[in-house]
């Protein structure tokens, strides 16, 4: 997640907005010359990978309006923010890529009992290479983004693109062995290849988003090194209770920890709130809520959220 990576909220905000505006373009420009060569040619391979690519439209789209809503502020309504709008976003790309994968899948099997040539294979073969490009191209942007911000949304897309990657390389060999070796069934043969892979990605965007929506706990590293600046300070020890989870570009921090019980109220509420600081430099996007217990003398509470905890680190 953003925090995690060290970009306050706004940042990280940004950077996803300009990566989804590319992402829309791309796929625009995708949908408009690869319907123009599938018109042409009467390629199977091609027009799965059309189909493909006017569904990661649709959801490029989705995503382009989820992480602006996802990187609204908490309001009165949404005290934890809009963070899980991303992986809302994600979902709906899962299920648009299964119904594509179905989609080409019946239309390669149909092609594989019938085959046909091919016409204008020239132009196929040409969009298949552009289209190849401009695919590598955002995928490798969105990787940079990445790196930065862990957005869940952007996550989803770049799957789809990394599986039309390998789906274009896929078509434009199909394509070019029924064109130039005159197999026509092998066309229809690299469109039911795009559609297994579609398959497969769909299945990790799929489990990412799951993990969001579920509160899946942040990396072993991520909660280590929570622990580690909470206990910068001696006074804090024993974190215990603590658990994380990822809302967008926002994180969720909550911990008990021990104190002298000789402290006063503010002592102890300035040793807080300097470790609450101390996370926050790492983890800038963070809502953190620390719980004190008087050193020795901790019990039990926090209802069934105390049962079963996992291991601190």
């Amino acid at each position: 997640m953003s925090g995690i990576h060290g970009l306050a909220p706004s940042e990280a905000a940004a950077l996803t907005r300009r990566i989804t505006l590319l992402s829309v373009a791309t796929a625009a420009t995708l949908v408009t010359i690869k319907a123009a060569a599938w018109w042409a040619s009467g390629s199977t391979a091609l027009l799965a990978s059309l189909a493909d690519s006017a569904l990661d439209l649709i959801a490029s789209l989705g995503t382009f309006f989820a992480v602006r809503y996802a990187a609204a502020p908490p309001d009165a309504e949404h005290r934890f923010g809009h963070g899980k709008a991303e992986a809302f976003a994600s979902l709906m790309q899962a299920g648009l890529v299964f119904a594509s994968a179905a989609l080409i899948g019946r239309e390669a099997v149909g092609d594989l009992m019938a085959p046909h040539p091919l016409r204008q294979e020239g132009w196929a073969i040409a969009v298949m290479v552009v289209s190849t490009v401009l695919t590598f191209a955002l995928i490798t942007a969105q990787g940079h983004v990445l790196r930065q911000t862990s957005s869940v949304a952007v996550q989803g897309d770049r799957a789809h693109y990394l599986s039309d990657l390998a789906s274009n390389i896929i078509a434009l060999g199909g394509i070019a062995a029924s064109a130039w070796l005159g197999f026509n069934g092998l066309d229809a043969a690299a469109a039911l290849v795009v559609a297994a892979l579609l398959l497969w990605g769909a299945i990790g965007v799929f489990r990412e988003a799951a993990g969001q929506l579920m509160d899946r706990e942040l990396s072993e590293e991520a909660r280590a090194e929570i622990v580690r600046l909470t206990t910068a300070d001696a006074r804090l020890t024993d974190v215990h209770q603590l658990r994380t989870r990822a809302s967008g570009p926002y994180i969720h921090i909550q911990m008990h920890v021990d104190l002298d019980p000789q402290l006063t109220l503010e002592s102890a509420h300035s040793v807080i709130v300097a470790a609450e600081k101390r996370i926050l430099e790492r983890f800038p996007a963070a809502d953190i809520l620390i719980h004190a217990d008087p050193r020795g003398r901790a019990e039990p509470h926090g209802g069934a959220f105390a049962e079963g905890e996992a291991p601190t680190q």
